[in-house]
């Protein structure tokens, strides 16, 4: 795995990626798996329907699971020591996700079981994938581990009582039965794994390299099943219901970012909010859609959000990596005397780490190329 260091420099953020392995590639990678099952369950639905609402359920459980195995006491502790930053971000993560849902729902003119499913998708926890962004985003990476345990463990009250909130009034909501189907799937199966993580300390750690793709392949499957199962009313949705969708990750993270930074919290820790606002447990809100609402169209939202804010997160934490990259590059350049062109090739070359501009060699080829057409040397 690289090696990613945040260090403060004159009020920005660099960011140092071990040159030998990109994690950009394996999440790039991810994110076209999940592309290519999102495909498959709405051209091919047949091949994904074979999952039951239990397995679906399961298969949610056996994420937690693999989260829990990653928590150690010292995760829970780390809380302890910064009780301020995490208590903002679950804070930010229950207030404005929620009031984004309702919000753009109803803006939005989605038919009741659509809107039924964006709200619930916008009442859960963080997702279990923001602690990798975060680190691609040069973040506070254990706080977002913090913020992620807090605001999943409080997703057994929160969840099933701001889903009552903001949409009993539209649909009955069981919100016993979605505070019992919680603890099952979410506190439960995490408590195992910190137990197994805690008792048989070196078996989960040679296990622990596989949790991440478990818990990425586990949300895949259930969100591609869900799916599958409405691929028609996926369809008939339409741009409306795929805009909702992206309008309130997109807002989630610019709220997320934006309210931090105006009360102060620095760039790091502003940016981590950010990500665990914007990215939610999509899954769960899939999964608790499934159980305790009749309409099957209510699941709809939060399968297509597992989708949305993956891409949206990435793509944000690119846009953050290129930046530190450019900043560090420009003030390197001011000490060093070296042209804009080798500038830019380290960045596209050594920093951003994708297949089309791998190294550096390859971007100054292309820098000479394109100075000798142009006939100058800027």
């Amino acid at each position: 795995m690289g090696v990613c260091q945040t260090i403060p420099a004159g009020g920005s953020v660099q960011c140092i990626h071990s040159r030998n392995v990109s994690l950009s590639r394996p999440v790039s990678q991810a994110l076209r798996t999940a592309l290519c099952y999102v495909g498959v369950a709405l051209r091919r639905p047949a091949l994904l329907c074979g999952l039951s609402k239990d397995a679906v359920t399961a298969g949610l459980a056996t994420c937690m699971l693999a989260m829990g195995t990653t928590l150690t006491v010292e995760d829970f502790a780390a809380v302890g020591r910064r009780p301020g930053l995490v208590a903002l971000g679950a804070a930010l993560q229950y207030t404005i996700m929620p009031a984004l849902g309702y919000a753009i729902s109803r803006a939005a003119g989605l038919r009741t079981p659509y809107a039924v499913g964006l709200c619930l998708v916008a009442c859960c926890p963080g997702g279990v994938a923001s602690n990798v962004v975060t680190f691609l985003a040069c973040a506070d990476v254990p706080l977002s581990v913090c913020m992620t345990t807090v605001s999943t463990l409080a997703a057994a009250v929160m969840t099933p009582a701001l889903t009552g909130l903001l949409v009993g009034t539209l649909v009955p909501v069981d919100t016993v039965g979605l505070l019992v189907s919680t603890l099952q799937v979410v506190l439960l199966p995490i408590a195992a794994g910190a137990w197994l993580n805690r008792t048989f300390p070196a078996a989960v750690r040679r296990a622990a390299p596989f949790a991440p793709l478990v818990a990425m392949g586990c949300t895949v499957a259930v969100c591609a099943t869900v799916l599958a199962r409405n691929a028609a009313a996926v369809a008939a949705a339409g741009p409306r219901l795929l805009g909702a969708v992206c309008a309130l990750h997109a807002g989630g993270f610019g709220l997320g970012y934006g309210v931090s930074r105006a009360l102060g919290v620095p760039e790091r820790q502003a940016r981590t909010n950010s990500i665990e606002v914007g990215m939610q447990n999509s899954a769960l809100g899939a999964v608790l859609a499934t159980l305790h609402f009749a309409d099957p169209l209510t699941p709809i939202p939060g399968a297509i959000s597992a989708c949305v804010h993956s891409i949206l997160g990435s793509g944000l934490a690119g846009f953050w990596r290129f930046r530190d990259a450019a900043a560090a590059r420009a003030g390197a350049l001011a000490g060093s005397g070296e042209s804009v062109g080798d500038v830019a090739a380290g960045v596209l070359g050594g920093d951003l780490g994708g297949d089309l501009a791998s190294s550096r060699a390859q971007a100054q080829q292309w820098i000479a190329a394109w100075r000798g057409g142009r006939g100058d040397g800027v």
